[in-house]
Formats: C-alpha cells, structure tokens, sequence
C-alpha cells in the first residue's frame, strides 16, 4: 500500500529528494508545497518510522510502480481464461479473425482456450492441423500450455500470454 500527497497525515516527513539525495526533515505542507512546484509526487515509502521517510517521484511513475508491483504479486495467473470457438473448415477471412481476436485477448493480458468442434471423429485431424497453424501464428503474443488436447468430437489448447 502506498500513500501519497494530501494523504500523508504525518505533521514532519523525512524527504528525499529526485535524485535520492537527503532533503532532511521537513514539515509535510513543505513537503507537499515542494512537490506541488516541481510537479511531482510525493510518496511515503514506510509508515514504521517517525518521522515517515517520503520521496519525491516523477508524476504517474508511483502510480505505475504500484500497479507493476501489484501485477508481479499476481502470481502471474492470467486474469481470465477466454474461449475462442472455431470450426475444422474455417474461411481463410474468419481464420484472421479470430487469430487477431486471439492476439488482442492475449496482449491484454487473457489467456486463451482454442476450441475446435468436430461433427465426427474424421475431422479431428483437421482440427489438430488447424490448432496447429493457429499456434505457429500465435507465437509472438502468447505460448500453450500444453500440448493439443484430441477429444472425439475436437480438440482444444490453452495458450498464455507472453
């Protein structure tokens, strides 16, 4: 959790400046005033201590500090598993459109599960040739998670974001 600005209820914070060098203590409207002309934030970095230490950064860069920091703790699991369906004979025009429906879930941070139908247990290699292609196509936005899976009536992968 990070607390910045107005929200540092602190009377004194121990300021660091952009560069890191030691601003010493100061009181927080200071603080704040400092960064309000050089047009940054100002960030307390631990409330364990008294006075607070806090930092002036780059405006926008704590922000997405905090929301990298947030995503790494993830665990790096996907928010969500989408489905794209597809047919064994599929068009050359629907085939770019779902791969390109595919690369835009996966750069969002998706992953993907590739399903292909089947009428009959005769079309199971077409569509293991199909998800096969759709991979090879994929490669640069995402990886599978494992190997293509062969059902009687389909088959199916799970593809990762990169």
């Amino acid at each position: 959790m990070m607390i910045m600005n107005e929200k540092i209820k602190a009377a004194e914070v121990e300021l660091t400046g952009l560069d890191g060098e030691s601003l010493g203590v100061v009181s927080r409207d200071e603080a704040l005033a400092m960064a309000k002309k050089l047009k940054v934030d100002l960030v307390c970095t631990s409330l364990m201590s008294s006075p607070p230490p806090c930092r002036l950064i780059g405006r926008g860069a704590a922000k997405e500090a905090q929301q990298k920091e947030k995503r790494a703790a993830g665990g790096g699991a996907p928010a969500k598993v989408k489905e794209l369906r597809l047919t064994p004979h599929i068009e050359e025009h629907d085939y770019e459109t779902k791969q390109r429906q595919a690369e835009k879930l996966l750069a969002s941070g998706h992953a993907v599960q590739l399903v292909v139908k089947t009428g009959s247990a005769k079309e199971s290699a077409a569509a293991k040739a199909l998800l096969e292609r759709l991979l090879k196509d994929l490669a640069p936005a995402g990886s599978r998670e494992s190997g293509i899976q062969v059902s009687g009536k389909g088959a199916q992968v799970k593809v990762n974001p990169q």
